[in-house]
């Protein structure tokens, strides 16, 4: 006999009680922080009132939600939406990624798997193989699977229904999701970086569920250097709370917010070292720019993946590079904040 699977409430789901056991303490706490209600949720105001208004219209028409598309940088709280809408629908929801359905057959045991009203959350949706995508089509829009049976000319083709679901993608990349795929969704919505009063929401909540005192001017500084990220904001306050747990008396204050983000290398506005050696290399060595991606990524030892998702938005934010054809550009602003002197020839590129 089986021995019964325990669950744990988690954000809005079911988390059996042995894959908890499995993860790292960071990822449990992550889990707590992530809001739980509606309500809980800081921030995305417009994308809150439109999924509220899609959640409400299809509960009244006995419907389920359609298919819905976020996009935006890594950290900004899509996962944690696709886990509220379900939460508000009173659905379950499995969480997939596009690179691991790498065969139509995994394709088909995750939607035949699912329950009437489930909702499917595709992280990473735009590395989707295009395979996968064309058996995905019919599967959004009939709910039906059609599947090759065999090969060559004993080939056939098998049509299957399946449950009606609604598909939650997440991208950081929209640019590379394809025309088709991206048409099926009823709604797509970008997710922007926050507000420093909503950062300092979100981190007067997560201070609490941390059991962690921490005055106002504390919560300020963690803010301004959380690149206008939630995630961000929240592994920030850990840090700081291990910092004033260790050298301090266990309560953030202002002097240990400013201590410890020196010692892991974050400056005010939230810059890291990798962030500063991105800047200097494009303007020491390719003299303010414009410079390539490749070469940029050779010169700095960073993946140019990580260099477009994770580095490139928050120094765009800040107005300290641009994108032109020709590649990237150091702005006057990061001439200024590397204390480097700005030639009257870099104007020409700007």
């Amino acid at each position: 006999m089986s021995t019964p699977t325990t669950y744990l409430v988690g954000v809005g789901v079911k988390i059996p009680m042995e894959e908890k056991q499995n993860k790292s303490e960071e990822d449990v706490l992550d889990l707590t922080l992530r809001p739980k209600f509606w309500e809980e949720y800081v921030g995305q105001k417009k994308t809150k009132e439109n999924l509220e208004i899609i959640i409400t219209a299809a509960k009244q028409r006995k419907q389920i939600p359609e298919h819905l598309l976020f996009y935006g940088n890594s950290g900004l709280g899509k996962t944690t939406l696709a886990y509220l809408v379900a939460k508000e629908i009173g659905s379950d929801i499995k969480v997939t990624s596009g690179p691991a359905i790498e065969r139509a057959g995994d394709l088909a045991a995750i939607l035949t798997n699912l329950e009437e009203g489930s909702i499917l959350f595709c992280d990473e949706i735009h590395r989707l193989n295009r395979v996968i995508e064309e058996y995905l089509y019919p599967a959004m829009e009939d709910f039906k699977l059609n599947l090759i049976l065999g090969k060559g000319p004993m080939a056939r083709t098998m049509e299957m229904e399946i449950p009606r679901f609604t598909l939650i993608g997440a991208t950081t990349r929209l640019a590379l999701i394809s025309g088709p795929l991206r048409s099926r969704f009823g709604a797509t919505f970008g997710l922007n970086f926050y507000t420093l009063t909503d950062i300092e929401k979100i981190l007067e909540r997560s201070a609490r569920i941390l059991n962690t005192t921490a005055d106002r001017e504390s919560l300020k500084i963690i803010a301004k250097s959380s690149r206008f990220t939630p995630r961000t904001a929240n592994h920030l306050l850990k840090r700081v709370r291990d910092f004033a747990q260790v050298k301090g008396k266990g309560e953030i204050t202002e002097e240990i917010a400013q201590e410890s983000l020196r010692s892991l290398e974050i400056d005010g506005l939230g810059l890291t070292s990798a962030d500063r050696r991105i800047l200097e290399a494009i303007i020491k060595k390719f003299s303010g720019g414009p410079v390539g991606l490749q070469a940029l990524a050779a010169t700095t030892s960073e993946e140019e993946d990580t260099i477009l998702d994770i580095y490139e938005p928050y120094l765009m934010q800040l107005g300290f590079i641009e994108r032109t054809p020709r590649g990237r550009i150091a702005t006057k602003l990061a001439f200024q904040y590397l204390g480097i002197r700005f030639k009257d020839s870099q104007c020409k590129l700007l």
